[in-house]
């Protein structure tokens, strides 16, 4: 062998090793507040890049879109029906994801519920003293069949019809910012907003994402105490509940959650409800529907979406906390407490 070979034989082992070594992923993990909420996202990446800014800067767009505690954000100018307002894409894909599973809830998920929601004092608006008649003179304002997007227009038939995307928006944010990640490169992630999470990938050891279920507790902080912990792999979860969001007057206890039929807070013994799905604006919407539907009308439609798990906890005899989950919980799930 001639030393000309012997220089091809070694460029050539040196790129069979190279292509042998398996970069190392750093774990980053950023922590922070947007908007109303807390977010924590972690994932891994050969550079170890730090995407903070840009993560911020996109939710920070978001809420410009779709929340109403923005004053000149797309949702309260369409509110106030403003006439030089054009809905951007975020909006129209929260309407149209609103609009099919308004449909497959029979109208249970309904985001033009946010007159009601404001009227018992969830919203953005003081509270008022709500009575039948406070709440017959509002509920020819609720119904997603009222409003259409036409020409890129929204169009509804009565100009007092609002929107409250709360039930689904916060789910699309962690989307968005697992689409972002995509586009990065990053494979392997875990993204939490405010508890709605989404999880892609593994671990580099191929761990899979753990992820917790609070223990609903009244007044409960995030993270203050846990009933589950579950495995995920790209899957979302959500949870919805009403032990967080709620007031007591006269004895009675209203929560935040309104049935868009009745204009009145649910009554029932769900505490909470937590939801798998492949995107986590769905998982959000699906969990705030089964907490207005309760647990059999809720069975009922996951008989019948095979996309959806669902981890029911509720009060049981004398009070005492029950769960029930569908087959896929089951699977992932790794501890109860």
């Amino acid at each position: 062998m001639n030393n000309h070979q012997v220089c091809i034989s070694l460029i050539c082992l040196l790129l069979i090793s190279a292509c042998n070594v398996v970069p190392t992923s750093k774990v980053v993990e950023i922590p922070g507040r947007s908007a109303r909420t807390y977010y924590v996202v972690t994932y891994y990446d050969a550079e170890g890049r730090n995407f903070q800014k840009e993560m911020e800067s996109l939710l920070a767009d978001f809420d410009r879109t779709a929340s109403m505690w923005v004053e000149n954000s797309i949702i309260s100018k369409i509110n106030r029906n403003e006439y030089d307002v054009q809905p951007n894409n975020l909006f129209i894909h929260l309407f149209e994801l609103s609009n099919e599973i308004y449909e497959q809830s029979n109208g249970a998920f309904d985001p033009t519920v946010g007159p009601l929601v404001n009227a018992w004092g969830f919203g953005f608006t003081d509270r008022m003293k709500v009575d039948q008649h406070v709440v017959d003179s509002l509920l020819p304002l609720v119904g997603f069949n009222r409003v259409k997007l036409e020409d890129g227009q929204v169009i509804k038939n009565d100009a007092r019809i609002q929107f409250d995307f709360n039930a689904i928006a916060q789910g699309y944010s962690v989307d968005l910012v697992g689409e972002f990640l995509n586009e990065k490169g990053i494979k392997n992630f875990l993204i939490d907003i405010g508890g709605e999470v989404l999880a892609k990938g593994t671990k580099p050891n191929g761990e899979l994402w753990k992820v917790g279920i609070e223990n609903p507790k009244d007044n409960a902080q995030y993270g203050e105490g846990l009933k589950a912990i579950v495995t995920l792999k790209n899957r979302a979860m959500a949870t919805s509940g009403n032990y967080r969001k709620f007031y007591e007057e006269d004895g009675v206890r209203y929560s935040h959650t309104i049935d868009p039929k009745t204009g009145y807070p649910v009554q029932h013994s769900i505490l909470s409800v937590s939801v798998l799905a492949d995107d986590c604006a769905s998982a959000d919407a699906w969990a705030t529907t089964f907490m207005v539907l309760g647990f059999e009308k809720s069975m009922e439609i996951l008989a019948d979406n095979k996309s959806l798990e669902a981890y029911f906890i509720y009060s049981g005899i004398e009070g005492s906390m029950q769960t029930h989950f569908t087959g896929g919980f089951k699977d992932i799930l790794l501890e109860e407490m």
